[in-house]
């Protein structure tokens, strides 16, 4: 039992989790951006400060070469004027400067070495930020269209107000035509005032007229004209 309920509140611990984190899913991102960014501005320092060392390290290098020709060309001197005393302390000197060279070649190599493996993760980093501030613009904009989306079905598909406005724009559309309505409502009084019977048989000739025609008028004219 005691296993169930952890499951449960463990489970009920991540899907907030996840929902905290997709809410605030921009924020973070910019956030890890700028820790990436202060990470490389960290390993950029630690490539200068290889790159100086290797630099001085090159430059002691020369410095011993320089010092061994020098001294190798001292002792062929001693050599040829038979200052043996002379040249077997400059030869001296000459073997312990080139064991130096030597510790000092490794040097740089493993100096050059270092570099070049710390400049390459320098550039992908870089790269790898230059991708991820693109694809943080990116994702800004689609968080915006969704929360305008959201924010709008909220407002809109699932107001009650527009449901309602709808429902009653459909009556008022619905309605019956007042004008229609009033004409056959003196349809119906005419009929039942038997008003629309006296009407059909006075156009047909059958007593007097009820209602003037276009006819009527003319004739009137005429008989005014000729009296």
């Amino acid at each position: 039992m005691f296993a169930m309920v952890k499951t449960l509140v463990t489970g009920a611990g991540a899907r907030a989790e996840d929902t905290l984190r997709d809410h605030f899913a921009i924020d973070l991102l910019e956030q890890k951006i700028r820790e990436s960014e202060a990470a490389l501005g960290a390993a950029k320092e630690t490539l200068a400060a290889l790159i100086i060392r290797e630099r001085n390290e090159r430059r002691a290098l020369e410095a011993v070469k320089s010092r061994i020709a020098d001294l190798e060309e001292r002792t062929r001197q001693a050599l040829a004027a038979q200052k043996q005393s002379l040249a077997q302390d400059a030869a001296q000197a000459i073997a312990e400067l080139e064991n130096e060279a030597t510790v000092r070649e490794a040097t740089v190599a493993k100096l050059s070495e270092r570099v070049a493996r710390m400049r390459l993760s320098v550039e992908k980093t870089h790269r790898r930020i230059v991708d991820l501030k693109q694809g943080s613009i990116q994702a800004r904009a689609i968080d915006a269209e969704a929360r305008a989306q959201r924010k709008m079905n909220r407002a809109v598909g699932t107001n009650t107000s527009m449901r309602e406005a709808q429902d009653l724009l459909d009556r008022i559309l619905e309605r019956d035509d007042p004008f229609e309505e009033a004409g056959v409502l003196d349809e119906i009084d005419a009929g039942l005032n038997h008003v629309a019977i006296r009407d059909r048989m006075a156009a047909a000739g059958l007593g007097q007229k009820t209602k003037s025609t276009a006819d009527d008028v003319l004739e009137r004219l005429r008989q005014g004209d000729a009296d």
